[in-house]
């Protein structure tokens, strides 16, 4: 078989002498030529010791005979950005990294490509680039940092500034915890979005198994790292072996259900329809719904559980979570190894990758001085933390098309209750009126306009750290958004609200007073009454539609620029918010 590299070396006879002024040796021109793709850069600890991995990936490509060419495409980090406007540039951003993936593998041949990225929108922004360009390849994940002192990790410092803002800690107390919770290179050590995609990479067979959440300083992500060089050389001369032909519906169904077992980012619910979209397989937030129903959740990692992330990948990590819900899972699925999902888990049964993960753990319980075990962290299938996954959509008159709700992470006050509305048009609004003790028990808080073509949709993450840790606010209010919220995000809150504000939904429509209505066992979101007073649903659709005829579009908020082109062509939150054009 020839390779598409050689076929495109015919066709130009630049390429040859700019790729050995690029350092490329003559003899390299005719071997496999493997791209390889990542978000490195300083951008933030998630990316910054990536070229590392990268040059483990080029060793496994050389040692396999072929040759790896590094390209690059660095993602920004919500965190360093949160609570600005800097975060409204987040989610296009994932988009953009799609795109200039394209254009770079797209514009010059490569046989095939390995992916490397940590994080919240560069690991999807890289999946949906490997859809796009569709040459076999598969994903090497970036890891996780590990915690800090006291098992401090980053996720906490939204409650640490909640907690300082109201006087409740020292500013001391606050400079400990901004010093110490990121101590090296990963993704922040909880099972938010950065850690989520990790793992939803390796469960929909993209990347090597067991290779998802390693803590970042591990050798053994090293070896992954080389080992993925490798495997890009073998599937360079097996064109069956292309994204397009290894992903079907039942691998989402397979990530899904590892979702609800991880107790998964409720961004999932926007980058997996996503990235399935690039593939031509339709996954929506029913999808996800149905399939959280009944299932398990298992892993008692924050910020819903007690430990830190490292300790996921001690406890056996996305395979040792499939082995506890195997009877649910597609065995039968293939994956980058060129074997079957059942038959990876059984080949990592023989090849001692629970024996080391098992040594990882007696060094975590030495250096934490604790005593964890395997089920401390993985709860077995029999004694899960909950049975009935970890998110819900809601749908009613307030959002047609749905919202999202993580409801492992919401006090069980608030699975049903009525609440009277309080409407805020942007997130800096309603920060203040929480802070400064304006909203009151019973309140729903609404931040709108802040969806993807009202502003991005950026995270919500302060307001709900504000809210999640105030004794009474947290177990007696809501906060619904058609935003979005952090992976590291807690309480009552439900986001993604579809039609967004921007679009004329109902969320724009709702008025000081109203009545809502929160069931999440029932998956109701509704507004049932006016001024502190029910009403009929009928009645209420009287009322909507004249506040509808009343309802003026706003001006757009961005006029040039990316965000303007992400305002006028994302597609809603309930869909994934990707650029339609």
């Amino acid at each position: 078989m020839e390779l598409r590299s050689q076929k495109m070396r015919k066709n130009a006879p630049e390429l040859d002498p700019l790729r050995i002024g690029t350092g490329w040796e003559p003899e390299d021109l005719a071997k496999p030529q493997v791209i390889i793709e990542s978000t490195f850069g300083d951008s933030h600890p998630g990316s910054g010791h990536l070229d590392i991995l990268v040059e483990e990936v080029r060793k496994g490509i050389r040692e396999a005979g072929g040759h790896g060419a590094r390209y690059y495409c660095t993602d920004m980090c919500d965190g360093e950005s949160q609570g600005t406007d800097g975060i409204n540039y987040s989610l296009v951003s994932r988009e953009m990294i799609a795109n200039m993936i394209e254009i770079q593998a797209g514009a010059t041949p490569f046989d095939a490509g390995v992916y490397l990225a940590s994080c919240d929108k560069g690991l999807p922004g890289n999946l949906m680039g490997l859809a796009r360009v569709d040459i076999p390849a598969l994903v090497v994940p970036g890891g996780t940092m590990n915690a800090g002192p006291e098992m401090l990790t980053l996720e906490q410092l939204g409650k640490y500034s909640a907690q300082y803002r109201r006087g409740e800690i020292s500013e001391e107390r606050l400079n400990w915890a901004k010093r110490n919770a990121c101590p090296g290179c990963g993704a922040c050590s909880f099972i938010g979005t950065a850690s989520t995609m990790q793992v939803m990479a390796e469960a929909l067979g993209l990347a090597l198994p067991g290779s998802a959440l390693m803590p970042a300083a591990s050798p053994d992500l090293l070896a992954y790292a080389r080992q993925a060089g490798v495997q890009a050389v073998k599937l360079a001369t097996q064109p069956h072996m292309r994204p397009s032909h290894i992903i079907t519906k039942k691998s989402f169904e397979n990530a899904i259900l590892v979702h609800a077992a991880i107790s998964g980012s409720t961004n999932c619910l926007l980058h997996i329809p996503a990235i399935a979209h690039e593939f031509g397989i339709e996954i929506t937030g029913d999808t996800f719904d149905r399939l959280h129903r009944n299932a398990r959740y298992l892993l008692d990692i924050r910020p819903a559980g007690r430990w830190p992330a490292e300790c996921f990948y001690y406890a056996g990590g996305v395979p040792a979570i499939m082995e506890e819900i195997k009877r649910h899972l597609h065995l039968d699925v293939m994956t980058v190894t060129g074997r079957t999902l059942g038959e990876n888990l059984e080949e990592l049964k023989r090849n001692g990758f629970y024996d080391r993960c098992a040594k990882w753990l007696e060094d975590f319980n030495r250096r934490c001085q604790v005593s964890l075990t395997k089920e401390d962290i993985i709860r077995p299938y029999d004694r899960a933390m909950g049975t009935e996954g970890s998110i819900a959509v809601l749908r009613g008159n307030l959002a047609p098309e749905g919202a999202v709700i993580k409801h492992t992470a919401c006090p069980k006050e608030m699975f049903r209750a009525v609440l009277r509305a309080r409407p805020f048009d942007s997130e800096e609004e309603c920060l203040e009126a929480v802070l400064k003790h304006q909203v009151q028990k019973g309140d729903a808080v609404f931040i709108r306009y802040e969806g993807p073509k009202g502003s991005g949709m950026p995270e919500m993450f302060y307001t709900s750290e504000a809210i999640s840790s105030d004794k009474e606010l947290g177990r007696s209010i809501a906060l619904i958004t058609d935003g979005r919220f952090s992976g590291a995000s807690t309480g009552p809150v439900i986001g993604h609200c579809s039609p967004e504000a921007v679009d004329g939904g109902p969320i724009a429509l709702v008025e000081e007073g109203d009545l809502i209505e929160i069931d999440v066992e029932a998956r109701r979101l509704n507004i049932i009454g006016f001024n502190g007073e029910p009403k009929t649903l009928e009645e209420v659709a009287a009322v909507l539609e004249e506040r509808r005829r009343r309802w003026r579009p706003r001006e757009p908020k961005y006029r040039s620029g990316v965000l303007r082109l992400y305002s006028e062509h994302a597609a809603s939150p309930m869909k994934g918010a990707y650029l339609e054009y």
